[in-house]
């Protein structure tokens, strides 16, 4: 954020209001100034608010409530995160970095800024777009570089959406519940934020150096293996790879949820993806979660069986009981997510599952048939979405002798 002290004008800038009515909110106290009368970081989160409550239909008196009542505490920590005021156009910015205004709002579309975003960028916006330049003339490929972003743009709104809400849920809430006064209220929530924000960076910059350290290590084994003829030779295929495919959900969560109402039935499925998360073997990682279904993929399918058949006698005096679908195919990558006819074919035999099974496909069987592991034929099964009848297999670990 910029040292310089907002003038009243770079304010109202911001906040999209004429000079007129910025100036009114001060005076009224509904926007904070310094004790010196000077505007602030919060004065332009605040008034960036209250010009956007006023576009919703909120009145004034409405808004001052609010505020009065520590329930737009937050607006002051957007103060602290918040750059300074957009200057520069999008001709602006491709003559800057040297990239071209269309690609420019591919990137920020990729991303997944708003439609608008690139109407008026800010200094933050440029610093970024000159280190998306960097990347480029680096030589990583385009088509890469764009999936990439959207990686990254998807996995970061889901951390700053979860950083606002746990915020408010746990420090806001219990702020305004205490009977604390508004102002109170947001001097407590911005100090605290303004101790926390600096460390978010350099944890998900030394979490994301232990994950790429992991999986660098897992494409380097990978290649290894299909250089010495394990596996098909697939993974060369461009942006395909042939993985093990897993999906997973609670038999009977609908009729949990109408049992044990919603908080209970999300903290089972809470329960339930920390048991995966953490049992799961080097190779496999959990690609998304849907409700309480978790879909995981691993480069070793034995290991993925013998995980799911571990699992399942984890849970066999515990209830509800886990649904697993195993399949192993050639599956198209893109976006960090994984898609196609195998994909879809791993969900199809999840479903078909009963509570406390494994459930495997033919190329599982024959991929996995080692010592260990022991395969129940079920026959021909159809399945919805699909042409053809798929053989199937109950998995389950063998006894030892």
């Amino acid at each position: 954020m910029s040292a310089d002290v907002p003038t009243l004008a770079d304010v109202a800038l911001r906040a999209g209001v004429a000079p007129e009515t910025l100036q009114e909110w001060v005076a009224s106290g509904l926007v904070p100034a310094a004790p010196d009368g000077g505007l602030t970081a919060a004065s332009v989160a605040q008034a960036r608010m209250v010009a956007r409550l006023r576009e919703r239909g909120h009145t004034l008196g409405q808004i001052r409530a609010a505020t009065d009542s520590g329930r737009l505490a937050a607006s002051y920590v957007e103060g602290l995160v918040a750059g300074p005021a957009p200057t520069w156009t999008l001709q602006d910015a491709a003559r800057e970095t040297g990239l071209e205004s269309e690609l420019i709002e591919r990137f920020f579309h990729a991303v997944g800024f708003g439609t608008h975003s690139t109407e008026r960028l800010g200094d933050d916006d440029i610093e970024l777009l000159r280190h998306a330049a960097a990347v480029l003339q680096a030589g990583f490929p385009l088509e890469a570089f764009l999936q990439l972003a959207r990686v990254f743009g998807q996995a970061l709104s889901q951390i700053a959406d979860a950083e606002v809400r746990l915020f408010h849920l746990y420090v806001h809430e219990p702020l305004m519940r205490d009977g604390v006064a508004g102002w109170r209220v947001a001097e407590a929530m911005e100090g605290l934020a303004r101790q926390i924000l600096p460390l978010a960076a350099p944890i998900m910059d030394l979490i994301h150096q232990r994950f790429l350290q992991h999986f660098i290590q897992q494409d380097v084994i990978g290649h290894m293996e299909a250089d010495f003829g394990i596996g098909d030779g697939s993974e060369h295929l461009l942006g395909r790879l042939r993985v093990g495919i897993a999906f997973a959900d609670l038999a009977g969560y609908t009729r949990l949820t109408e049992e044990l109402g919603d908080e209970e039935a999300v903290q089972t499925v809470e329960r339930f993806v920390e048991e995966v998360t953490g049992t799961l073997p080097d190779d496999a990682r959990i690609i998304k979660t849907i409700g309480d279904e978790v879909m995981v993929v691993g480069a070793d399918v034995v290991a993925l069986v013998d995980w799911a058949a571990a699992l399942q006698e984890g849970y066999v005096n515990r209830r509800p009981l886990p649904r697993i679908g195993v399949h192993v195919g050639e599956a198209l990558y893109r976006d960090g997510d994984y898609y196609g006819r195998e994909v879809n074919q791993a969900a199809r035999v999840a479903a078909r599952a009963a509570g406390g099974e494994v459930l495997v496909t033919r190329p599982v069987v024959e991929a996995a048939d080692r010592p260990g592991l022991e395969f129940e034929r079920l026959g021909a099964v159809p399945l919805k979405g699909l042409r053809e009848p798929i053989e199937l297999f109950v998995a389950r670990r063998a006894d030892p002798d």
